[in-house]
């Protein structure tokens, strides 16, 4: 009797930049995987060109806005026995990227899934920021509403571990002065910019003097790394009054603002609660 073939799904990661960085296991998935779920499919296209090479199997664009609509479809087509590659446009997929949710209901329903992996933009920026690696937690992108974006701040003031975001260049100038007024102007920090690129440049200095940096015309993908904030006296509620002021400010409710920054500081929300009224 014939052995039945067996599907699996291969997330695997792209070059950032530099197409020197796409491994072998890369291209042989590329020329081999019977489907291949892209972000972009052009840019896929684009890719193998250059790389010199073709991409024979059914391409299938899998992207942030069809991602849960093709979920049932992908986990059908492996389950009949294909090979899967899944890919973005650059870096590993699942990472701020579309893949996170095909890979949950694979394991969920017992599907096979593996890695290829390679360049990360993630930890190329980590590990050129000299800033510590040891510890570290990925934010992503920020909220782009104002409010949003400062209750997420007012919960990592305190975060200890180094920060690594991700933003578009065109809103790194407020991203950075939002930062600076969460974390203080002398936080250090590091923008990343175009890495693994002709013109790649990392920017290394406090928030504010990044911040003036950004006052001009920045360009490329931009990752921002933010050291963790340093070991201190146990807070005070007293002393959390007037970053409560700034996410009312900010557009968030009292009650809103008051449980963000308890959380956060580890202090008592009753209190803090009491210290605002009490300032007023």
């Amino acid at each position: 009797m014939e052995n039945q073939k067996t599907g699996r799904i291969v997330l695997a990661a792209t070059p950032i930049g530099n197409l020197g960085d796409a491994s072998p296991r890369l291209i042989e998935l590329m020329t081999t995987a019977d489907i291949v779920a892209a972000e972009d499919t052009r840019r896929l296209i684009h890719l193998a060109q250059a790389l010199g090479i073709r991409v024979p199997g059914r391409l299938i664009s899998y992207h942030e806005h069809n991602e849960v609509a093709r979920i049932s479809e992908l986990l059908d087509l492996v389950r009949a026995g294909n090979t899967l590659l899944v890919v973005s446009d650059a870096g590993m997929p699942a990472v701020s990227d579309p893949g996170f949710r095909l890979v949950q209901a694979a394991v969920a329903d017992g599907v096979d899934v593996t890695a290829v992996p390679g360049p990360s933009a993630v930890l190329t920026a980590l590990a050129l920021s000299g800033l510590p690696t040891d510890r570290f937690v990925f934010e992503g992108f920020l909220p782009r509403k104002a409010g949003d974006r400062a209750s997420r701040l007012a919960e990592l003031a305190a975060e200890q571990r180094t920060m690594v975001f991700f933003e578009a260049p065109h809103r790194v100038e407020p991203m950075l002065r939002a930062l600076a007024d969460a974390f203080g102007p002398n936080r250090p920090a590091a923008v990343a910019r175009e890495l693994t690129k002709l013109h790649e440049e990392v920017r290394r200095g406090t928030l504010m003097e990044l911040l003036q940096w950004a006052e001009g015309e920045v360009r490329g993908e931009i990752a921002v790394v933010v050291g963790g904030a340093p070991e201190g006296e146990p807070a005070r509620a007293a002393d959390h009054v007037a970053r409560v002021r700034e996410l009312v400010e900010g557009g968030l409710r009292l009650k809103d603002a008051v449980a963000a920054v308890a959380e956060q500081e580890r202090v008592s929300k009753r209190e803090l609660y009491a210290a605002v009224l009490e300032a007023r």
